[in-house]
């Protein structure tokens, strides 16, 4: 693979990056917490049940055209279950969105020797960061909490692209970012649909990691978002960096 390989792709979370599991129940805590202070008083456990079903059913819609959804619409969904009208641009929906994603913000680790690698891998490849994220903002401040941009050439979120991988749209932006043919890019991601079959689908050279399964660390909240187990057919699987390294001739 090393020898036709001019840039290297990555998703972000449970690929660079992993969430405590803590994270779901401590966001759902703010979250219900700051709908009070707001005045959309709710009981936690009856909106954790309608917030869910709602992230389920409009996750489902955008595998019908991977068109991004945002998390303003669960939220208003699941209030609207509970019997409040409140539209998911109100102003009140854009605060608790806020105190949701602040769990997840401080619960985001780096996977151990992600810096190292990908200081190794830019010396060579142009590197590029492909990540389905409803809310921008808070995947922006992951990846500075973590000091990650100086590595890339190229940072999409979903947010802010309107579609969500396996969507061609998105590689085919990454793809033009980073300035060389398709075929010539590597794409490292966790998900056997959206960043497997996505990346070959548009074109690209997958490569499976494994890391954050065999190390159990898959939080709830994206076990949710996941919709296979394991792609189909012969694809380079890596559980550790090392492998990967190895994978592209720099042992």
């Amino acid at each position: 693979m090393n020898n036709t390989i001019k840039a290297v792709g990555f998703d972000l979370f449970n690929t660079l990056i992993t969430v405590d599991p803590s994270a779901r129940p401590e966001s759902m805590r703010r979250l219900t917490e700051s709908l009070n202070a707001v005045g959309l008083g709710v009981d936690r456990d009856a909106f954790s049940r309608a917030h869910r079903e709602a992230v389920i059913r409009y996750l489902e819609a955008t595998r019908v055209d991977g068109r991004e959804t945002h998390n303003r619409f669960w939220i208003s969904a699941a209030l609207n279950t509970l019997g409040y009208d409140v539209l998911p641009d109100d102003p009140r929906i854009a605060q608790v969105v806020e105190a949701y994603f602040s769990a997840y913000i401080e619960a985001s680790r780096l996977i151990p020797g992600t810096r190292e690698m990908l200081g190794l891998l830019k010396t060579r490849y142009r590197l590029g960061l492909l990540s389905n994220f409803t809310h921008t903002p808070a995947a922006t401040a992951v990846i500075l909490r973590h000091a990650l941009p100086p590595y890339f050439d190229a940072i999409l979120i979903s947010g802010d692209v309107g579609y969500r991988k396996p969507h061609p749209l998105v590689f085919q932006l990454l793809v033009d970012r980073l300035g060389v043919a398709r075929e010539e890019i590597a794409f490292v991601g966790d998900d056997a649909e959206a960043d497997v079959e996505g990346a070959q689908m548009a074109g690209l050279r997958p490569i499976w990691t494994t890391y954050v399964h065999e190390q159990s660390l898959l939080a709830d909240s994206a076990a949710m978002m996941r919709s296979s187990d394991e792609p189909p057919g012969p694809i380079p699987r890596i559980s550790a960096w090392e492998d990967l390294l190895a994978l592209l001739g720099m042992e």
